[in-house]
C-alpha cells in the first residue's frame, strides 16, 4: 500500500475517538450485575467498528476503518458498511444481507453482498445437527477487485462440524478451500465458545493458513479473541498474511448491540 496519507490519518484519529468511546462501556457494564434478563427481547441492531493495522512486504504500514450497522428483522440480517482505506479511490461501501431458513432437520443459510465498484459476492450453506452438527457451503464472486473483510477465501467450498454442549458452549472447525481459481489457499478454523458469569461469553478462533502467495507456498498461523458481553463486544485478532498477501494483519473490532 502506498504511505499513510493525511485522510488515512484522519480516519484513524476518527476511528479511535470511535473505538475509546465503544470501549468505555463494556468495561463499566462488566461490573453492572444488571445484565439483560434472558427474557428480554434480542436487540434489533448490531454497530460494528473495526480498525485494521497492516504491514510487511514492501508495502508500508497502513491503517484503515470500517463501520458496519446490521438490523436483524423476520426478512433476516440486513447490513450497510464503509471501509475507509488511507487511500481513497479504495474506500468501498458494502450492502448485504443473509438469514437462516429450517427445513426439517436443515439449516439453509444464504447471502449476498454488493460493493460500490460493481463487485458482488454470495454464499449458500446447509448445516444439520444439535448436539453434533455438520455443513458444507459453497461461496461465489463476480470475480470484480474488492478488498475482502470476509478474510477466507470467497470463491470456495467450505466444510464445518462440531459439538455443542448446551446453546452457548461448542467446540467446531471450520474448512474454507478456494475451488475456483487453482490457488491451493484454504483457511481451518478451530473454534471454541464458552459461557461465562452474568451472560458474558469468550471465543477463541485458532485459524491454520495454507496456499500460496506470488506463487510461494505458505504455512501460518492465526488467533482472534472475542470476548461478548449482553450488550458489547470487542474483537482481537492476528492474521498474517492477510488475504493470501505479503502483508500481515493486527484487528482491532468494537461494537454494540442496541
Amino acid at each position: 500500500m502506498p504511505h499513510q496519507s493525511p485522510l488515512g490519518l484522519r480516519w484513524l484519529k476518527a476511528g479511535l475517538l470511535s473505538l475509546a468511546c465503544c470501549c468505555a462501556a463494556p468495561w463499566a457494564l462488566a461490573a453492572d450485575n444488571n445484565a439483560t434478563p434472558p427474557s428480554a427481547a434480542p436487540p434489533a441492531y448490531k454497530l460494528t467498528t473495526g480498525l485494521y493495522n497492516s504491514q510487511g512486504g514492501d508495502a508500508p504500514k497502513a491503517q484503515a476503518l470500517d463501520v458496519n450497522l446490521r438490523h436483524s428483522s423476520d426478512i433476516g440480517n440486513v447490513w450497510l458498511a464503509h471501509y475507509a482505506p488511507p487511500q481513497q479511490e479504495q474506500a468501498q461501501t458494502r450492502l448485504g444481507w443473509d438469514r437462516s431458513y429450517s427445513v426439517s432437520a436443515l439449516r439453509i443459510a444464504p447471502s449476498l453482498q454488493l460493493a460500490t465498484g460493481g463487485a458482488w459476492n454470495s454464499s449458500l450453506s446447509v448445516e444439520t445437527g444439535d448436539t453434533w452438527y455438520a455443513g458444507v457451503g459453497l461461496g461465489r464472486t463476480n470475480l470484480r477487485d474488492s478488498f475482502s473483510l470476509n478474510f477466507d477465501p470467497n470463491d470456495s467450498l467450505t466444510l464445518s462440524g462440531g459439538y455443542r454442549w448446551h446453546e452457548s458452549e461448542s467446540l467446531g472447525f471450520m474448512l474454507v478451500r478456494d475451488n475456483r481459481l487453482h490457488t491451493d489457499q484454504q483457511h481451518l478454523h478451530l473454534i471454541y465458545r464458552t459461557p461465562l458469569p452474568q451472560g458474558h461469553r469468550l471465543t477463541v478462533d485458532v485459524l491454520f493458513k495454507t496456499g500460496l502467495v506470488d506463487d510461494q507456498p505458505i504455512a501460518r498461523t492465526g488467533l482472534a479473541l472475542t470476548y461478548d458481553w449482553p450488550r458489547y463486544f470487542v474483537r482481537v485478532a492476528y492474521d498474517p498474511q492477510v488475504n493470501f498477501t505479503a502483508q500481515n494483519m493486527l484487528r482491532l473490532v468494537l461494537g454494540t448491540r442496541f
